[in-house]
């Protein structure tokens, strides 16, 4: 026990020696690091010195290098904007010298206009002092003027005083000789008068009945004359006639057939006449209505070319052929309204627009006629500004302003009133159905388009070429029109104007009057009535126009 506690005392003895022992080597050890540690940085804060001392100086010199710059750079800014302000100066004194001058000017033609007007001023108020004077010397004039008349007017009231009672004496007095009061006298009067009024009434009235009696019989003679002159008789037999050329005469006896039964049966299916006369090669075909005579000409052609011609045969191909047309009718209605681009028609318009195709009026063909009047309207509708809806429906309307002449059904109305009757009917727009019927002035137009309308139909019929007649004949008219009122003495120039249907004859205002001038516009309307031929009516137009001519030199 004791041996251990020894033992234990030993080993605390000498842990306890060796720890003082390491205590101490450390604390030389620590000792020495200190001084290296303290040497090193003394080292290294004498170098940080330097460095810093170095960098110093450096920037110093560069701030120096960098203020001697910025204080050039500003110099310069300095002398440019030094510059500047005086060529800016110098600019805005020549500037304001040049305002000033200019401002001198104006004010001196201010001051002179001022002066003019001041002038016309004073010379306004001198007119209106001397109107003034000669307005107070008229009302004082007016004045005595006025004075003297109620004076005359009261000599006048005693004089009609006066006449009065003279009167009254004189009718006593002729009373007292008469027996008659005064209503009594006029009344007899007054009955003498009326009945010899009466019989001289009946003998003018008696002499004027006579006389128109007779004018009228030789007037309404004239007319029927010149009407048939004007019209030639080649165009009426081309509007009624179709000629169906065969290739032999041998043909002509089929056609006839046994005493005559193939042609009845042919006319009796048609409604058409057949001549066969001793026109060689040829059967005449006449009919008013277009659609018959088409009809009997597709008939003859397809019997001649079959052979086999009887009444039974006949009314089949009759009957073929009338369907046929129909759809033909139909196609020609429809490829018309594609090409004018008229959409949404009733197909009963459509059809009577195809019928057109074989209807003339006045030998022009009233389909052309009817697209022709289209296009111009959608022109003139155009031209006039319209919009161009209504420059569809005005082609619209052209299209179908004469629709009436083709009608189906048998009507005392014309052709325009019949035609506006189609078109309410077949649900067209009311302003076309306006222009339709208004194109002749049967009713009031109430609308843009009904004057259109009538225009472009007028310019359409009245053209040169459109109404069958050549253009030979057409320049012969116009020139011998022209001509005729050249024959006048007096006048200057001659001009027919609107395809012959107005004539504007210029004349000289020294030779003619203006009393003359009616004078002369009526004789050569009868010369034009009495010695030409022309469709329609002529206007004549007499211009006499004075000029005062001049020249300053």
């Amino acid at each position: 026990m004791e041996l251990g506690m020894g033992l234990l005392a030993g080993l605390l003895i000498g842990g306890l020696v060796g720890f003082l022992v390491v205590y101490f080597m450390m604390r030389n050890l620590n000792k020495n690091r200190i001084n290296e540690i303290n040497n090193k940085a003394d080292l290294t804060l004498k170098e940080a010195e330097l460095t810093a001392k170095r960098k110093l100086d450096e920037a110093e010199t560069k701030a120096d290098k960098i203020t001697a710059a910025a204080e050039q750079k500003n110099e310069k800014i300095k002398q440019r904007k030094i510059s500047e302000a005086k060529e800016r100066y110098a600019k805005m004194k020549s500037e304001f010298e040049s305002e000033k001058a200019d401002h001198k000017v104006q004010l001196k033609e201010r001051e002179i206009e001022v002066k003019s007007l001041e002038k016309e001023l004073q010379s306004n108020r001198d007119k209106l002092r001397n109107e003034q004077e000669n307005f107070e010397s008229e009302q004082a004039e007016v004045k005595s003027i006025k004075i003297n008349l109620d004076k005359q007017l009261k000599i006048v009231a005693k004089k009609k005083e006066e006449l009065d009672a003279a009167n009254e004496e004189r009718i006593k007095a002729l009373e007292s000789i008469s027996k008659l009061t005064q209503n009594e006298a006029k009344e007899q009067l007054l009955e003498a008068v009326k009945a010899k009024a009466q019989n001289a009434a009946l003998a003018i009235e008696k002499e004027a009945v006579t006389r128109a009696q007779a004018n009228a019989s030789k007037q309404a003679k004239k007319i029927v004359i010149q009407s048939i002159q004007r019209m030639c008789a080649e165009y009426t037999i081309e509007n009624t006639v179709s000629v169906f050329n065969l290739e032999s005469d041998d043909i002509k006896g089929q056609i006839i057939g046994r005493e005559g039964r193939n042609i009845r049966a042919l006319e009796a299916a048609t409604g058409a006449e057949i001549v066969v006369d001793d026109t060689p090669e040829a059967i005449v075909i006449s009919s008013f209505d277009p659609i018959r005579r088409e009809v009997c000409r597709l008939a003859l052609k397809r019997l001649v070319a079959d052979g086999r011609i009887h009444p039974t045969k006949i009314e089949e191909i009759v009957a073929k052929t009338k369907k046929q047309l129909d759809e033909q009718i139909v196609e020609i209605g429809e490829r018309t309204v594609i090409d004018l681009d008229i959409h949404g028609l009733d197909p009963y318009l459509v059809k009577m627009v195809g019928r057109m195709r074989y209807r003339s009026s006045y030998g022009q063909n009233l389909l052309k006629h009817s697209i022709e009047t289209a296009h111009l309207c959608a022109i003139m509708a155009a031209e006039l500004g319209l919009s161009p809806k209504q420059a569809k429906m005005a082609k619209r309307a052209g299209l179908l302003h004469d629709i009436g002449k083709v009608s189906e059904d048998e009507s005392e109305l014309s052709h325009a009133l019949l035609g506006m009757k189609l078109c309410e009917k077949h649900n067209e727009d009311a302003i076309v159905c306006n222009a339709v019927g208004a194109h002749h002035d049967e009713i009031e137009m109430n609308n843009i388009l009904s004057p259109i309308i009538q225009a472009c139909d007028a310019i359409s019929g009245a053209r040169p070429g459109a109404r069958r007649e050549i253009l030979e004949s057409y320049l012969e008219r116009i020139g011998e029109l022209e001509d005729l009122a050249m024959g006048y003495e007096g006048v200057q120039k001659a001009y027919a104007l609107q395809a012959g249907r107005e004539l504007r004859v210029i004349v000289e205002s020294d030779k003619v009057t203006d009393a003359f001038a009616d004078d002369l516009s009526f004789m050569i309307s009868q010369k034009i009535q009495d010695e030409m031929q022309y469709p329609g009516q002529v206007k004549v137009t007499v211009i006499r126009e004075k000029r005062a001519v001049s020249f300053a030199r």
